[in-house]
């Protein structure tokens, strides 16, 4: 069935897939589990499974979690920085205050600015992390870093790490999805969610956000199922004969693999995505009926949805590519209008997911991460004495907010100086998110290893502490 026909009757669904599963079940005589199984864990784990939700390009920490009053009193004037910051365009303005109100919220009083007014309304779940430091203020190597804790690519991603580490919880999806922006895809692409040199089977699969979720997920309606069962046959039985005569091989078992997971796909993905059976309420709670949150929306309400069939990571990506105009975080010429239009998408619908999850009692062992790989400046990207509207690159000091499991809710953790530049109190490195993140989910982070090219390598590389400051 082609890309332009999104949507299948039930007959045609049992259809596909009572002749897709044939050839899966053939297959699966070869290969075992298409997803590996789940895992044994180090230790007992706070947390089943995590959602991800990554911001693209840089969201301003000064504009909504770190609050520094002295940006106000010092608005217009010159930075008094004995050290020049480095920065990625290398043009120094003056200071700029926050362009957003900040209050105290809920009971905790936790400091949240008006660019998020749904969030600050879930501030008694949220923990913020003020004092993360990055190793780039260039967006490429950065991002790569927020996802595989090295600056090159060729690194798996966490997604992939988690995956190979704790297994599948179902053999009707994937461990890993990924729901892009529905603008596009971010700077790099496919190699956001790559599974480096891990075992294909844990690269993540990335669902679209409009139109058809899977592209060619059904075969086209010219091929009969005579024909297509037919051909799983044969195929099912070069590849035991491949197997039997050259023995196991990585490629062509998660290969296998895959083609088996695709076949039961074919009736777990239309029903996983079709949110008829969601309230309207439900709907309506995510944004799913206004235009500036529905695509937004969509991903957050299907992320739960996944989880509850039992995918393991779902990485929700608010921003796609650069360029003009930019539609993701970044907010070099002119934050207010940069950060009110990509705030106003995802505000809502994350609120949305973390009531929705823990009204369900979901919350409980699933940890939600709103990530972004660096902060920006607390002085405006102008020329030397020039008061801009925008804001560089900033990877000295930015926030990470979090909710869920095994994490302790309604606070801040770390700080930055008085104008939000540099990390000054309990800095934490990605190596150190990494580390925390796998140590709620039950892996120690030094023993989840992977040779390649004769390295143990692992996702914190050769560092890392977990942060206890933030976990029950």
């Amino acid at each position: 069935m082609s890309d332009s026909k999104p949507e299948f009757s039930r007959r045609e669904l049992l259809g596909f897939g009572a002749y897709g599963l044939t050839g899966a079940a053939l297959s699966s005589l070869v290969s075992g589990s298409a997803n590996g199984g789940a895992h044994e864990t180090h230790f007992e784990p706070k947390c089943k499974r995590v959602i991800h939700i990554c911001l693209m390009g840089g969201m301003s920490h000064v504009d909504s979690f770190d609050y520094k009053p002295g940006l106000a009193k010092l608005h217009g004037k010159e930075l008094q920085y004995e050290e020049r910051p480095a920065t990625f365009f290398n043009r120094i303005g003056l200071i700029r205050k926050n362009d957003w109100a900040f209050k105290q919220r809920g009971d905790s009083g936790l400091w949240v600015s008006d660019l998020f007014p749904h969030l600050a309304t879930v501030a008694d779940d949220l923990t913020v992390i003020k004092s993360m430091v990055a190793d780039s203020a260039n967006h490429t190597p950065a991002t790569f870093q927020q996802n595989t804790g090295f600056q090159l690519n060729g690194f798996p991603v966490m997604g992939s790490w988690i995956s190979y580490g704790l297994g599948a919880e179902t053999e009707d999806l994937p461990a890993y999805v990924v729901l892009p922006d529905a603008r596009g895809y971010p700077a790099g692409g496919t190699i956001n969610w790559s599974n480096g040199f891990l075992p294909s089977v844990h690269q993540g699969v990335a669902f679209n956000s409009k139109g058809t979720p899977i592209p060619d997920l059904f075969p086209p309606e010219s091929i009969l199922p005579s024909t297509d069962i037919a051909s799983r046959k044969l195929l099912a039985q070069m590849n035991q004969a491949d197997l039997t005569r050259n023995g196991a091989e990585d490629g062509l078992l998660a290969r296998i693999r895959s083609h088996e997971l695709a076949a039961r796909m074919q009736l777990t993905v239309p029903e996983v995505v079709e949110m008829a059976d969601e309230t309207e309420a439900t709907q309506e709670m995510y944004g799913l009926n206004r235009e500036e949150t529905a695509d937004f929306g969509k991903n957050c309400l299907l992320s739960r949805r996944l989880l509850e069939k039992g995918v393991r990571f779902v990485q929700i990506i608010s921003g796609g590519s650069f360029g003009s105009p930019r539609i993701n975080w970044d907010g070099h010429e002119d934050m207010m209008r940069n950060h009110n239009r990509e705030a106003v998408r995802v505000d809502q619908p994350v609120a949305a997911l973390i009531k929705d999850l823990k009204q369900r009692g979901m919350l409980k062992d699933t940890l939600v991460l709103f990530t972004t790989e660096f902060g920006r400046t607390p002085y405006t990207q102008a020329a030397d004495g020039v008061l801009g509207t925008g804001r560089d690159h900033n990877m000295y000091g930015f926030s990470v907010a979090m909710a869920g499991a095994g994490l302790k809710p309604g606070m801040s953790y770390g700080e930055t100086d008085e104008l939000g530049w540099k990390a000054v109190e309990d800095r934490v490195h990605w190596h150190d998110f990494h580390a925390t993140l796998l140590h709620l989910l039950g892996m120690d982070h030094e023993r989840l290893t992977f040779y390649h090219n004769g390295i143990e390598r692992r996702l914190t590389n050769v560092h890392g502490n977990v942060v206890s400051g933030v976990l029950t």
